[in-house]
C-alpha cells in the first residue's frame, strides 16, 4: 500500500497525534461548549458521532445532517478540524459537503468489504485522511482489506484505528485491547499511522490513563478519546466520556518514551541482554523440535491401534497442569493458555497428516 506519513497531513508534530471530543454530537451548544474547552486545552482535530450505529433500534441513532452544519460553522468560529464516522455513500458525500477534515470508518462497517467498497468508490478523487478501525472480531485480513479498498480508491491518507475487540467472556474491558493484533499490523506496514480508542477497549473513564499510557508504551502514533462537556449526561456512552479538563490531565501525566537511546551503557547492557533473550529462544525452538518428534511417534502408535488423533481428557489433564506450572513459574494463565493452545494445535495437525499418511511436516 502507498501511504502518506502522518506528518504529511496533521501539524508535523513529534507529539501523539490527539482526537478528542464526545461521542455524539447532542445538541449545537454542547458541541460547541465541548469544542471550546477542547480547544482552551490544546486539541485542535475534535470527534464527534453525527450517525451513530445502535445494536438495537429505538435508542439514540445521532442527529444526521444537522449536526454537521453545526460543525461547520464551530470550525469557522473556534479554528478546529473535525473528524466524524462514515458507514455509507451518502455519508461521505455529506461529511466533504461539509468540509470535514478526517473521516473514519467504524468497526461493524470495517466486518463488511461491500460496505467498505461503498465507502471507497464515493472517496474516488478525494484527499481526505481515512481512519480505519479493526473490526469487531481479531481478524487481522480483514482489518488490511478494508485499507487496501480505500487505498486502491487513491486514499493515501490512511491510518489505523485500535479500539479492541469484541467477547463473549466477561473482563474488565468493554472491548479486549489484544495488543499483538495492532502490533502485527504495524509491523506489516511500519508507515501507516496507528491510533489507539482507549475509550471504547475500557468502556469506563477510570482505566483512560492506563491504556493511553500502554498504547503510548508501543510507541502507538495517536490516541482518539471521548470527551463531553458534561459526561454524566451523556446521551451516549456516558460511562467512558471525560470532561476536557480531565482529559488535559490524563494527557499531561502521559510519559513519553524513545524508541532508542544514544547512552553508550545502555546499548551496551541492552546488547548482553538481547544476547541472553537470543540463546534462550534457540533453546525453546531446540526443545520444540524435540517435541515434535515424539508427537509424531505418537501419532505413528495412535494410527497402528486405531486410536483417534484427539484425546479430550489427555488434553484437559495437559492445561490443568501446565497452567499449575505457569502459577509456579508466575506466568500469566492467559499467556500460558496461548501458547500452550499454538503448540498443541501443531502436534494435531502434524498427528492427522500422519494418519493421512501425508509425509509433510507441519
Amino acid at each position: 500500500m502507498q501511504i502518506e506519513q502522518l506528518s504529511a497531513w496533521t501539524d508535523g508534530s513529534d507529539q501523539p497525534f490527539i482526537i478528542a471530543g464526545p461521542c455524539s454530537a447532542e445538541t449545537e451548544e454542547q458541541l460547541f461548549k465541548t469544542a471550546k474547552e477542547l480547544k482552551e486545552n490544546g486539541i485542535n482535530v475534535i470527534r464527534a458521532g453525527v450517525w451513530k450505529p445502535r445494536t438495537r433500534p429505538g435508542t439514540f441513532e445521532g442527529i444526521g445532517e444537522d449536526a454537521l452544519k453545526w460543525i461547520q460553522k464551530i470550525k469557522k468560529e473556534l479554528d478546529v478540524k473535525f473528524a466524524i464516522e462514515v458507514a455509507n455513500a451518502q455519508h461521505v458525500e455529506l461529511a466533504l459537503k461539509y468540509g470535514i477534515d478526517i473521516l473514519w470508518i467504524g468497526a461493524r462497517s470495517t466486518v463488511n468489504p461491500f460496505t467498505v467498497q461503498e465507502i471507497a468508490d464515493a472517496l474516488k478523487g478525494h484527499d481526505v485522511p481515512v481512519l480505519v478501525k479493526n473490526p469487531l472480531n481479531p481478524d487481522l485480513a480483514l482489518w488490511i482489506g478494508a485499507m487496501e479498498r480505500l487505498n486502491q480508491a487513491g486514499i493515501t491518507k490512511l491510518g489505523a484505528i485500535h479500539r479492541g475487540f469484541s467477547t463473549s467472556k466477561k473482563t474488565k474491558f468493554r472491548n479486549l485491547p489484544q495488543w499483538q493484533m495492532a502490533l502485527e499490523l504495524k509491523r506489516k506496514y511500519p508507515e501507516m499511522p496507528m491510533i489507539c480508542d482507549p475509550s471504547h477497549i475500557a468502556g469506563k473513564r477510570d482505566m483512560i490513563q492506563e491504556l493511553s499510557q500502554k498504547a503510548m508504551d508501543l510507541v502507538f502514533d495517536g490516541l482518539i478519546i471521548e470527551s463531553h462537556i458534561d459526561p454524566e449526561n451523556a446521551w451516549s456512552d456516558a460511562a467512558q466520556q471525560v470532561t476536557p479538563t480531565h482529559l488535559k490531565e490524563i494527557l499531561e501525566a502521559l510519559v513519553l518514551r524513545h524508541t532508542k537511546s544514544d547512552n553508550p551503557e545502555f546499548q551496551t547492557h541492552l546488547a548482553e541482554l538481547r544476547e541472553k533473550i537470543d540463546e534462550l529462544d534457540r533453546e525453546i525452538f531446540e526443545t520444540l523440535a524435540d517435541r515434535m518428534k515424539i508427537v509424531d511417534e505418537i501419532g505413528e502408535y495412535k494410527k497402528d491401534n486405531k486410536v483417534t488423533v484427539f484425546q479430550i481428557n489427555r488434553y484437559k489433564e495437559m492445561m490443568k497442569a501446565r497452567g499449575e506450572w505457569a502459577e509456579e513459574l508466575h506466568l500469566n494463565d492467559e499467556f500460558m493458555e496461548n501458547v500452550f493452545s499454538l503448540i498443541h494445535d501443531a502436534a494435531i495437525r502434524r498427528q492427522t497428516l500422519i494418519m493421512n499418511e501425508t509425509e509433510e511436516k507441519a
